[in-house]
């Protein structure tokens, strides 16, 4: 299998956790967004999106984080990770449309907007992470993982860029439940680093 990568991607790096979660071998083709890599005409025949994380596993090529991690879960995983239970996929889904709607539009913007000098409203971004956490913190008083009870696919989907969350200058001080739920997604085995995590409280 090969990864199209890049390392400070919290979206790359929800899949090089899985990967490794689930002890999958591969290859990493490192796609380096800052140089524009991804609007060369090769990386364009690969994904005409011009976005990463993709894979290509044996000739089946698969382009967006969360249809990727489906994917893996049901090919290569154990039904837990994603079982077939109709209530059980759509509790898993309702926060995989979280990951992609409220954790990218707010707390990965917010971050990019910094770390990558990139120009918008990170005033809009930081008030959406904010909103975002608090749906988060509510839910996690409760709960020790997302969905089900149990390590899913929907923790490892929202996992990355919630933890990276403040170094786009929102502070994760005020969401105990968010960071005890943090330090469970980094003691699960097969977990791997990146620049700026694991996370600290």
């Amino acid at each position: 299998m090969k990864l199209y990568d890049f390392t400070l991607s919290g979206n790359c790096h929800k899949i090089r956790m899985m990967l490794a979660m689930l002890g999958i071998d591969y290859e990493t083709q490192s796609i380096d967004l800052l140089d524009k890599e991804q609007l060369s005409p090769e990386f364009l025949a690969v994904n005409p999106f011009h976005k990463v994380p993709v894979i290509d596993d044996d000739g089946f090529v698969l382009r967006d984080s969360a249809a990727i991690l489906i994917y893996l879960v049901r090919k290569y995983g154990k039904p837990e990770w994603h079982p077939d239970d109709p209530a059980a996929i759509a509790e898993i889904q309702q926060w995989l449309s979280f990951s992609v709607n409220e954790v990218f539009n707010g707390f990965a913007i917010a971050r990019a907007l910094i770390i990558f000098k990139r120009e918008g409203d990170h005033e809009a971004a930081v008030e959406l992470s904010r909103q975002g956490l608090d749906i988060m913190e509510r839910h996690l008083k409760d709960h020790d993982w997302l969905a089900l009870g149990r390590v899913t696919a929907a923790d490892i989907a929202c996992y990355p860029y919630t933890a990276l969350i403040e170094e786009g200058h929102v502070s994760l001080e005020p969401y105990p439940a968010v960071r005890e739920w943090i330090g469970r997604v980094e003691a699960l085995p097969g977990y791997v680093a990146m620049p700026g995590l694991p996370y600290t409280a």
